[in-house]
């Protein structure tokens, strides 16, 4: 897909070069229709004024905060509460940064030690 993200140039969107990131699931399964408008949705968000590049400041004004900006924005359309800057990070953002945290552990320690993952043979061909 498509990547938005929002730095002291302004807006950016980009296919490539954020293979590396952890994707954080924000929409409910049951939400398709949602899904459906997200692009839309973003990039009318992502036009407004406070996304220009002069307004950008390091530790205020950022990516995590457009990141966060449009999330409450949808929140704030669907008639629901907003999330502050530490309910985000608590129950998106270290959830998912821990299980990367494990994942790249354990690749690491295998990768050290010689070991390599092969795929299990399907259960039909075994019969």
């Amino acid at each position: 897909g498509v990547v938005y993200n929002y730095n002291e140039e302004g807006i950016h969107r980009a296919e490539t070069g954020w293979e590396q990131c952890i994707s954080i699931p924000l929409v409910q399964p049951d939400m398709f229709g949602l899904l459906q408008q997200w692009d839309t949705l973003l990039e009318e968000f992502s036009v407004g004024e406070a996304w220009l590049p002069h307004r950008y400041e390091e530790h205020d004004h950022n990516c995590y905060t457009y990141a966060l900006a449009f999330i409450n924005s949808v929140l704030t359309a669907q008639g629901k509460q907003q999330m502050s800057k530490s309910e985000f990070t608590e129950k998106f953002v270290i959830p998912q940064t821990k299980k990367a945290s494990k994942y790249i552990t354990l690749h690491q320690e295998l990768t050290a030690n010689d070991f390599y993952i092969v795929p299990l043979p399907d259960q039909e061909k075994q019969c």
